[in-house]
């Protein structure tokens, strides 16, 4: 893995560059195999530019709030408790793989900021004791949970199908419920599949007795952010428990009527899940305001790229590029073979739109249109869009960042063992497409 290691650290552009290029490459594209003129492709990059807004903040809430519950104090806590279970080093690989990958089916952010967190204390813990662990691939191990994050509760490919006013939706007149994608029973026995391939993967490439084992250097566990004191009453009543704790159950009252009613979950549903927990889980508004200020750092960059994204839809949709890219992939697929290609060609995509959620808007249309020829469930098209970008996140740096600032790496030093779990899981995700696409 030396040669990619050092042809990624050298060469490999920010997502915010790539988002930049992609944008020129379909303007030209645009231009060349449309017949649309310069003013149309302009046109339709600037009055597309706001059309991922309320996506765009669903998205970052959906980060800002898993990394604040993961720095939650009884978060913090049951993950220096549970940390203590692992007793090799080969449990200790095979158990934070494990729980990250749950974590992440749970909450995409919290999986990554929690992984993190758990890889440092297990290495911490495991020095503890006297057992040497490989810190790199307990930080690969927290990575590789994030292979199914989007075969989870907050997948932001099956949610956005299931909202009413998506893009989904609006394209194909309805939406579609995430109990024939996220729940759907072929979904959730690939998701156990790949979590369980993975760990035992990464247990076969473990160091052996006698390999050179890089241990965590210092014990540079982080509490949570500091509180600021009470000095006056206003002070003290942002120090009251009580103000969080009240809206906390006021939301959680909502959901369960919501969901008493029959309501599904959407991306706004799933937001208001988490705030609730955090609400109730921080001991104060300043505790939440101190949380919230450390999280929006990794907000940011995110915030900046959604624009372009929706640029580029705007593009493809006035200058009739979409219906290109259409045609071209029908002409190379049938029923049978149509999941397999539309996983590979999202998990392309994915290294030049890293972001999900930015991913999806992007080629979810074509992918939907020529399913939609080609007779194929849309819940197909939705999950292969969401396999291939989870799968190529594998060796694309842009979401192992959070977790390496973390730990204290960089992405070389995991690179080579999370290139084993994108092999692995992509052959359970080829399978799976493989096996819905026959019937």
């Amino acid at each position: 893995m030396r040669p990619l290691n050092a042809l990624v650290e050298r060469f490999l552009p920010s997502a915010f560059v790539f988002a930049v290029l992609l944008t020129v490459v379909v303007a030209v594209l645009g231009l060349a195999l449309t017949d649309a003129g310069p003013e149309e492709v302009l046109v339709g990059w600037g009055e597309g530019l706001s059309g991922l807004l309320a996506f765009m903040t669903q998205m970052a809430l959906i980060l800002l709030l898993g990394h604040v519950l993961a720095n939650t104090r009884p978060v913090r806590w049951g993950l220096v408790r549970v940390a203590g279970l692992p007793r090799s080093a080969v449990q200790a690989y095979v158990f934070v793989a494990v729980a990250a990958s749950v974590l992440s089916l749970v909450q995409w952010g919290l999986g990554l900021v929690a992984g993190g967190l758990l890889a440092r204390e297990v290495a911490a813990q495991m020095r503890a004791r006297g057992v040497r662990v490989h810190f790199p691939l307990l930080v690969a191990a927290a990575f590789s949970g994030f292979v199914v994050w989007h075969m989870g509760y907050t997948g932001s490919g099956p949610l956005t199908a299931a909202t009413e006013g998506s893009v989904v939706a609006g394209q194909l007149g309805d939406v579609i419920p995430v109990g024939e994608t996220t729940f759907s029973p072929w979904n959730v026995t690939a998701a156990v599949v790949t979590v369980l391939a993975v760990a035992g993967a990464l247990a076969l490439v473990a160091p052996r007795r006698g390999d050179d084992v890089t241990e965590l250097a210092v014990d540079a566990r982080t509490g949570p952010p500091v509180v600021e004191q009470p000095r006056t009453p206003a002070d003290r009543l942002d120090a009251s428990r009580g103000v969080t704790l009240l809206a906390g159950l006021g939301l959680a009252a909502y959901l369960a009527v919501y969901f008493a009613g029959g309501g599904t979950s959407t991306l706004d549903v799933v937001n208001w899940t988490f705030l609730a927990l955090v609400l109730l889980l921080v001991r104060s508004p300043f505790e939440l305001a101190a949380l919230v200020r450390d999280a929006a750092s990794n907000v940011g960059e995110i915030l900046l790229q959604f624009p372009l994204y929706a640029g580029i839809l705007g593009m493809m949709t006035a200058t009739g590029l979409i219906q290109v890219f259409s045609d071209a992939f029908v002409a190379i697929s049938t029923p049978q073979t149509f999941g397999i290609w539309a996983f590979v060609s999202a998990g392309l995509v994915n290294f030049f739109v890293p972001s999900g959620g930015g991913q999806f808007a992007v080629q979810a249309p074509i992918l939907l249109d020529a399913a939609g020829q080609l007779g194929v469930d849309p819940a197909v098209a939705v999950m292969a869009v969401s396999y291939g970008d989870q799968w190529t996140n594998m060796i694309q740096p842009f979401w192992a960042l959070p977790l390496l600032a973390i730990a204290g790496l960089k992405i070389r030093d995991i690179l080579g063992y999370t290139t084993v779990t994108l092999l692995v899981s992509g052959v359970v995700f080829v399978a799976t497409l493989a096996i819905v696409g026959a019937g």
